[in-house]
């Protein structure tokens, strides 16, 4: 089987450290190059002690000239500095296949973009969520096929996008007036020490962020299910009301995404049943069985459960995935897969860790 080599900035942060213990699985990845920027020069090992098959590697600077010439590029950086980076690289290595997991290269619309992210729009590259379904019928994997540049989603944007989006495509449910309350492992929030998730601020305490409609994923969400139901970004009618909260896990997302709909219970499960029928990676639970964190932790999938609050009117959905393997390192895995013709499921696992 032929391999191809990997090069992972950001090598010692979460979603860095998690790419490379995916792609310690996967039988074509050679990983030959990790870098980083203040700890160049340290041995990963001393960073992700977890990652034995790599802890005798030396970082190296993560510059565009250290990247170049490897067949896949994966950027594990903070939003801007990616794009950054991005740009230079293109032009030193054009065919390189390029994973971005940050968030630089997602919306299509430099507005929204400016709006949320205060900065200049770095441009948008293929999407990277294969699952995401098309107005005209087809999913997100069509485009990866043979892309070089991909955009991996949002973790937030990936549980509410497959939460509703079957359920929206088809006119299911109120796409005007979506709600979705989300509980988020700390580790979403990235390595860097930050005060409000030190272990004496989050022990025993949740706390909401970015209350609102201030949160960068919004824009994101809303420009996924535009396109579920074809329509023009810049004009679309969704909305969506989101409200993220911190809770003490390391990992994960609970997603409880709801809104208004005048079809029963089930109809709603059976649509979303129908939907992810072929998904090697969306799982619709038996009936009466709910999404919980722990059964997604270390796995490459999201599980789903829904129901119909009748008094109110209300449509309920719960998706639950793992933020770092699902909602990140995992799809743009997925994602690689397809962009180099293998097997989409090559080196995932939809198996979780317990207890």
């Amino acid at each position: 089987m032929k391999t191809f080599s990997v090069a992972v900035s950001g090598a010692t942060g979460y979603a860095g450290g998690e790419m490379l213990r995916l792609l310690s699985a996967h039988p074509c990845a050679n990983v030959t190059t990790v870098c980083g920027h203040s700890t160049a020069g340290s041995l990963l090992g001393n960073h992700q002690p977890h990652l034995r098959e790599y802890a005798h590697m030396e970082i190296q600077p993560s510059t565009a000239q250290v990247l170049a010439g490897h067949d896949v590029v994966v950027l594990a950086l903070p939003h801007g500095a990616s794009g950054e980076i991005a740009t230079e690289l293109e032009k030193l290595s054009p065919d390189t296949l390029i994973l971005d997991l940050a968030a630089d290269h997602r919306l299509e619309s430099a507005q929204a973009w400016q709006a949320y992210y205060k900065s200049e729009h770095q441009g948008t590259w293929t999407y990277g969520l294969p699952e995401l379904l098309r107005a005209q019928g087809s999913t997100q994997r069509e485009l990866l096929a043979q892309a070089r540049r991909i955009a991996v989603p949002g973790c937030n944007v990936t549980a509410i996008t497959l939460a509703v989006q079957p359920l929206i495509k088809a006119g299911l449910i109120d796409h005007t007036a979506l709600t979705a309350v989300l509980a988020n492992g700390v580790s979403g929030a990235g390595k860097a020490l930050k005060p409000h998730l030190l272990a004496g601020e989050i022990l025993g305490n949740a706390s909401p962020y970015a209350v609102g409609g201030t949160h960068r994923h919004i824009p994101e969400i809303e420009q996924n299910l535009a396109h579920v139901i074809g329509e023009d970004v810049a004009q679309s009618t969704t909305r969506i009301t989101f409200t993220p909260t911190l809770v003490p896990m390391a990992r994960g997302i609970l997603a409880t995404v709801s809104a208004p709909t005048h079809t029963s219970a089930n109809q709603i499960t059976q649509t979303l049943a129908d939907a992810y029928e072929a998904e090697p990676f969306v799982t619709v639970l038996p009936h009466d069985q709910w999404p919980s964190t722990s059964a997604t932790a270390g796995a490459h999938t999201a599980h789903l459960q829904a129901t119909v609050d009748e008094r109110a009117g209300t449509a309920i959905v719960v998706c639950a995935l793992d933020n770092l393997v699902r909602g990140t390192a995992g799809q743009a895995i997925q994602s690689m897969n397809l962009a180099l013709g293998l097997d989409e499921t090559t080196g995932l696992t939809q198996q979780g860790v317990a207890p």
